[in-house]
């Protein structure tokens, strides 16, 4: 970090000296303080950095959203948290999961509704075409017509 740059908010916060391998800086801007002193209450600085040390440098900007999300549900909620969010969304997953069930219920029985039908129009078809077999006998040189004429 140059010397004309601000520190970042937690090395601001905690009145350090911000450096160029801050852990914090990439995540905690000097421009918004605020998060930093949420996720600061509520975890602490130290564990912060350790949690921050302990994840892969490609998920760190989700770990910080996540505490970050966590710090200020904590802060609305002392009690319970995001764990309030975390039920409902399990409950709107439980209720999407019944439905899909009843969807795909629906569906099997309208594929079996359709198969049935298809059995019995297979069916008329096949008895339409036997009656026309029957009535007209086995070709046009049966009919009454060619039956009663004379031999030549």
């Amino acid at each position: 970090m140059g010397m004309s740059e601000l520190p970042c908010a937690a090395c601001r916060l905690l009145h350090r000296r911000c450096s160029a391998e801050c852990i914090l800086a990439p995540y905690f801007p000097a421009e918004n303080p605020h998060k930093f002193v949420v996720v600061h209450k509520v975890f602490g600085a130290s564990h912060v950095v350790k949690m921050l040390q302990r994840v892969e440098e490609t998920w760190r900007e989700d770990a910080v959203k996540s505490l970050v999300y966590e710090a200020y549900a904590r802060v609305r909620d002392p009690v319970h948290g995001c764990t309030i969010a975390i039920f409902y969304l399990q409950r709107c997953v439980e209720e999407l999961q019944q439905q899909l069930n009843e969807t795909r219920k629906c569906l099997l029985e309208s594929q079996e509704q359709r198969k049935q039908l298809l059995c019995v129009l297979n069916r008329q078809s096949i008895s339409v075409e036997e009656e026309m077999c029957c009535s007209f006998g086995t070709g046009l040189l049966d009919h009454s017509f060619f039956m009663n004429q004379p031999s030549p």
